[in-house]
């Protein structure tokens, strides 16, 4: 099969911005003097170039090593250092630090990236009664640091340049449709610029949104339900992939006071009050230091090295539901967005919530009437209220984590389909089902970067990435065991999480979004039908209903999610506090993060400077060899061989599929004996065929009506791989900064030592139809590569498997796939490595039989007469399926 002939840029990809006429974020000097076009950046006075505070590389990256890397105990920082020490001796030297204390001090000395901490104490302050409880009297710390400073350090970041957005923007494509993807791009960033043009200093400046959220979060339950209650932040200005990446796009900038009492005194509404009022105070306070350059711009430098004016503003606020219920000042149970009933959240005729009409009915009725007719607390005074441009009801972002993947997925939809089957079969019968659907999962194939489910989904503890990949793999297996009508719902709501979660939505996506909602109220019904609810009216469910008017006011979703801060638990609260003695451990945590900001900012200096280059030896050689430092670009590395999946750095390019680097050498190197050695007697003809095709592109004839002798006689070595790497650009999914992501393509006759790992493929055949109508799956036996004729040919040997119809299975929307035989033998065929589109994923079609217990994922490719080509197994897959 001949390759697609290449393009440098499809018609299809081009887009059109229409930006801001005044917020255009133009360069300026020191002074806020635009600068005319092409000017070089005003200067940064830094010092000269040296390893301040450290000796020299060697003793940098031994600090980095033991603090940022593996994390090391002070006991294991004194052996570390005693055996450097030994290590010197004989030539008369010592190093740099005699103990563990001494490093830290110099990691202290560090002045990049320096942003202290500060405790602030509250308390109530009400009329005491006779007998107070111990809340009215304990002091509550909120401990923060400066979020302009904080600010100020995230915009220099210059692993943003070229993710960064000065201005709001309107993208369209080439088809003229509005596209929605960064904050920027968004209708709330528009508006709140018209608002900024009015200001006399506005022309030119750049528009900077805050983009803040918060989220409990418990380290330790067996030692005493240990919480803690970060704030988080983020310039709205970088792109969702940037924020989604891990890096300074989102840092910790307060830890909330968690205020404790008995359970007597948590229903006293005096204490309800006055918890929900510090909660308020204490965000007002962290975000106060950006107030002032809200209406007055400040002049930042930013990742290209420019200096530019700009206007902060609070903007989408990060929250799970009971979060927003605070944030918002409504009562629970209640919608934070529209006036919504309870019993009734899905009312079409609800209006939605803004701050001025909170504020209009506070002044019109009596707190009774306030809560129970309209769900608002009017104790509650929302911190936004003390900044402007900012309505919390408009802010709070949609949650996919929370909302639909946690929410409607695992606690409603799951959880249901297990209720059904005992409603429907009795508890007895419905076990064997139960247990027959996570058969089903866990004998699902092999995919670069799937999860594997060994015990389907019975596991004690779900997490976020748990409910995720159950996602991926679920429809299919409850197929066959529940009503058609169960199977459309589950359908209809992964193509709704699916769409949500891509990080560019035109205006027909955000319509099929709508449009998969739609069926999804449509179908759920099925559950009042069979008894398994009397009713639907949940908090989580109701909040898919806003998400098309979110996306049009904030972007994609993607990067407005609690898994963007969930995530950043682990490197902020979690690590840190394993890192502490657990004693007053606050403290420690806050000096670990200081710590690991400063030696984070000192490093990207060193890198800028071109001190980081190469290995610590030969940074030392190139030093004693008279040379001197070059600030150089990093290339991306290479993959290993035994990863499956990952994101990778750098910018966006056209997807491209290569072999591995190192051949496999236990393999023939002749046609004839190679086809012994794998049993596939029709390879050398196969691969003849292919020589024909290539040497004759611009053939109609069919190369396989060519009588054998008449084809290309083929002599020369064959390399073997076990595997090629395929690269494209995926921002919807894991991905590095740029957008790219890679996999893993295997073929592999013995992985692990445990069995054949043959992964399927997406071989191009059409590139004028769209999806699969112009696809056929490859299952790959084998890469290799070969010379012919001067000319290099890295290939595929597939067996193919084609469509079952022209149109996906009307059930569960995936297209389903059957092996193609000829005669007993699936069918071969050899593919040059450039018809690869990237990895497929099937799903066996079960039907209604059940797996034996002993069934092994291994044999679901060999097995199985049809399989869905599983369009959830990741993002790219599903928009490019459908």
């Amino acid at each position: 099969m001949t390759p697609p002939p290449g393009e440098e840029e499809e018609e299809e990809d081009k887009f059109t911005y229409v930006r801001h006429p005044v917020l255009t974020g133009k360069p300026c000097d020191a002074n806020g003097r635009t600068l005319p076009p092409h000017a070089p950046p005003a200067p940064v006075v830094e010092d000269e170039p040296s390893w301040e505070p450290f000796e020299d590389r060697t003793a940098f990256e031994f600090a980095h090593y033991h603090f940022v890397e593996v994390q090391s105990s002070v006991e294991k920082i004194h052996r570390a250092l005693d055996i450097w020490a030994a290590s010197v001796l004989p030539f008369g030297k010592t190093v740099p630090w005699k103990t563990a204390d001494e490093l830290y001090a110099t990691i202290d000395d560090i002045q990049q990236g320096e942003c202290p901490w500060k405790t602030y104490e509250l308390r109530y302050s009400g009329a005491l009664p006779d007998d107070p409880p111990s809340w009215m009297t304990e002091t509550f710390e909120l401990v923060t640091r400066c979020s302009r400073t904080l600010l100020l350090h995230q915009l220099a970041t210059t692993d943003f340049n070229g993710k960064i957005r000065y201005g709001p923007y309107m993208q369209f494509d080439s088809k003229g449709r509005r596209v929605w993807s960064d904050l920027l791009s968004g209708d709330w960033a528009h508006k709140q610029a018209d608002i900024i043009a009015q200001l006399p200093e506005s022309e030119g400046a750049m528009f900077v949104p805050i983009v803040a959220g918060s989220d409990k979060t418990t380290v330790s339950v067996a030692t005493g339900h240990q919480e803690y209650h970060p704030v988080y932040m983020s310039p709205g200005c970088i792109t969702n992939i940037a924020r989604r990446a891990h890096g300074n796009g989102l840092l910790p900038v307060a830890f909330l006071p968690i205020p404790k009492t008995s359970k007597n005194h948590r229903k006293d509404g005096k204490y309800a009050t006055f918890v929900r009022q510090m909660y308020h105070a204490c965000l007002a306070q962290v975000f106060a230091p950006l107030k002032a350059g809200m209406t007055t711009p400040e002049i930042v430098r930013c990742p290209d090295g420019h200096l530019r004016r700009a206007y902060y503003g609070l903007g989408p606020y990060i929250a799970d539901y009971p979060e927003q219920v605070w944030l918002a000042g409504i009562v629970q149970w209640w919608c934070p967005k529209c006036d919504a009933r309870p019993d009734y959240l899905d009312d079409p005729s609800a209006l939605r919530r803004t701050r001025a009409r909170t504020e209009f009915f506070i002044t019109c009725f009596d707190p009774g009437i306030l809560w129970g007719d309209y769900g608002i607390r009017p104790d509650i005074t929302p911190f936004t209220n003390y900044f402007p441009r900012a309505d919390i009801h408009e802010l709070l972002s949609p949650d996919l984590l929370h909302q639909v993947i946690k929410g409607t997925f695992k606690d409603h939809l799951v959880t249901w389909v297990g209720d059904y089957l005992v409603i429907t079969h009795g508890e007895a019968r419905a076990l064997p089902i139960i247990q027959d659907i996570d058969r089903r999962i866990s004998a699902v194939p092999a995919f670069p970067g799937l999860r594997r489910f060994p015990d389907g989904r019975d596991f004690s503890q779900w997490t976020g990435d748990d409910s995720k990949a159950l996602m991926k793999v679920y429809l299919a297996a409850i197929t066959g065991h529940v009503p058609p009508q169960m199977v459309k719902c589950f359908a209809a709501f992964l193509d709704f999480c699916y769409i949500a979660r891509r990080n560019a939505l035109c205006s027909d996506d955000i319509t099929e979004l709508e449009a998969a909602l739609s069926r999804f109220h449509q179908h759920r019904s099925i559950f009042i039908e069979t008894g398994v609810r009397i009713g639907i009216s949940l908090p989580r469910q109701h909040a898919l209903k806003h998400y098309a008017r979110s996306i049009r006011l904030f972007g994609s979703p993607n990067g407005l999610c609690s898994s963007i801060t969930e995530s950043k638990h682990i490197k902020a609260v979690k690590e840190p506090w394993r890192r502490s003695n657990r004693f007053n451990a606050l403290s420690q945590m806050l000096r670990t993060l200081s710590r690991l900001d400063k030696i984070a900012a000192v490093r990207r200096q060193f890198e800028r400077w071109g001190m980081m280059v190469g290995s610590a030896v030969s940074y030392m050689a190139m030093l004693l060899a008279g040379g001197a430092p070059e600030p150089q670009v990093v290339a991306p590395q290479e993959a290993e061989e035994d990863d499956d999946l990952g994101p990778v750095s750098g910018p966006k390019v056209l997807s491209s599929v290569k072999l591995a680097r190192t051949p496999e050498r236990d393999y023939p190197k002749t046609l004839k004996d190679l086809a012994d050695h794998i049993s596939q007697p029709a390879f050398p003809v196969a691969l003849r065929r292919f020589l024909w095709d290539q040497l004759h592109p611009d053939s109609e004839v069919d190369s396989n009506t060519i009588p054998v002798d008449e084809l290309p006689d083929f002599r020369n070595n064959i390399k073997m791989f076990h595997s090629a790497v395929a690269q494209f650009y995926a921002p919807s999914d894991l991905c590095g900064t740029g957008g790219m992501c890679k996999e893993r393509i295997r073929a592999h006759p013995n992985w692990r030592g445990e069995y054949a790992r043959n992964n399927t493929v997406f071989v191009e055949i059409n590139a004028d139809m769209p999806g699969m109508q112009g696809m056929v799956i490859g299952r790959v036996l084998l890469f290799f590569s070969f010379l012919f004729d001067g000319d290099f040919y890295p290939c595929a040997l597939v067996n193919w498997l084609v469509r079952v119809g022209d149109v996906a299975d009307p059930e569960t929307g995936m297209w389903v796939v059957k092996p193609e035989f000829d005669g007993r033998r699936r069918s071969l065929a050899v593919v040059h490595i450039e018809c690869i589109a990237r990895a497929a994923h099937l799903l066996p079609v079960y039907g209604s039989s059940r797996l034996p217990e002993d069934f092994h994922f291994s044999l679901s490719l060999d097995v199985f007469r049809a399989y869905f080509v599983n369009c959830y197994v990741d993002h790219h897959t599903h928009e490019f399926l459908k």
